[in-house]
């Protein structure tokens, strides 16, 4: 039986692997040019994605949101010079995420999630796995309409084609 939140972290690791290679083809310095968006640049979209991830990673292992947002903070804020460390950060971040959804039995259990934006709910943690993969879909679409207002094309990502590719190692 398919485990569909794992089966859309999956889908949300490859499209950041797919994305970050369209990336990789193009000029280094596309990391870092000025476009008016939701991001001032590419690098400040990616940085979030990954705080983000990581954010909602340190609350499926148990951080509380609101001391998991300020552990991330910084993150946000961490600009990097290349794809390559983008791409090295967000495989990390894939690996852990790997990790736990091996010793996590139950994605249905719930957990008492303290949001200070919108307040207390008992959240599943499949929901949360959900959020990740939305949140990331939700920037990639601002990434490729950056990589359009710079003149560059950017790739699709889409889910339907990730039904398409190999298999990936278990997660």
């Amino acid at each position: 039986m398919t485990n569909y939140p794992v089966e859309m972290f999956k889908y949300h690791t490859w499209a950041g692997q797919t994305i970050l290679g369209r990336i990789k083809e193009l000029p280094s310095s596309v990391l870092s040019q000025e476009v008016k968006s939701s991001f001032p640049t590419i690098a400040h979209a990616l940085s979030h994605i990954y705080a983000v991830d990581k954010m909602w990673y340190l609350v499926l292992t148990g951080t509380g949101m609101r001391e998991a947002l300020q552990a991330c903070i910084p993150l946000n804020e961490s600009i990097l010079d290349s794809v390559d460390e983008y791409a090295s950060l967000f495989a990390q971040s894939a690996e852990q995420y790997s990790e736990w959804f091996r010793s996590q039995a139950d994605l249905e259990q719930t957990i008492l999630l303290d949001n200070p934006f919108a307040g207390i709910r008992q959240t599943r943690l499949s929901e949360i796995v959900l959020q990740v993969v939305n949140h990331g879909t939700y920037h990639r679409g601002n990434v490729s309409t950056m990589l359009r207002q710079l003149g560059h094309a950017s790739t699709m990502n889409d889910y339907s084609l990730f039904w398409y590719q190999e298999p990936s190692e278990s997660i």
